[in-house]
């Protein structure tokens, strides 16, 4: 994910992409996060008069899907698998891990790194899974997720 800072005149070609139907609000949302990385109040508040729509109904939206944040994200975004199949093949523990060996908590980002829940990778079968910065990885042990995390360190 690339990400630059909001930029009006961008967000207003990301809408008219989008013809600013108000029904494609979780698409804008979804290509604002790619452009920018993250919704601020300003996105909010020219989303909403745009596609005429409150405040109120976009920040609903963008509070209630995980993929959206409304702060900054660190420089690598990673997110631990909390579904049913990656919780019985230890996800609570690997994240309790993570945020210990990371030293920040789930929902919560430095410059460096964001951790993140996400409910179901689609990788059931090789739980439990984690993706960092897009790429899924399954069957993660405490162990194996220090090495994936540790090639990131390696390759800053």
């Amino acid at each position: 994910m690339t990400t630059e800072a909001f930029d009006k005149r961008l967000a207003a070609e990301i809408i008219a992409g989008f013809d600013a139907r108000p029904e494609m609000l979780v698409q804008i949302l979804h290509a604002f996060i790619e452009r920018f990385g993250w919704i601020n109040a300003d996105a909010i508040r020219q989303l909403a008069e745009e596609l005429n729509l409150s405040r109120a109904d976009v920040h609903g939206v963008v509070s209630y899907y995980h993929d959206f944040r409304t702060s900054p994200p660190g420089q690598h975004v990673i997110r631990i698998c909390q579904a049913e199949a990656c919780q019985a093949m230890g996800s609570r523990e690997l994240s309790a891990h993570a945020e210990g060996s990371l030293g920040i908590e789930m929902h919560s980002s430095n410059a460096d790194l964001t951790l993140e829940p996400v409910y179901c990778l689609g990788n059931c079968a090789c739980s439990p899974a984690v993706m960092v910065d897009g790429k899924t990885y399954g069957r993660v042990s405490p162990k194996r997720f220090d090495e994936i995390l540790g090639g990131l360190r390696g390759a800053n």
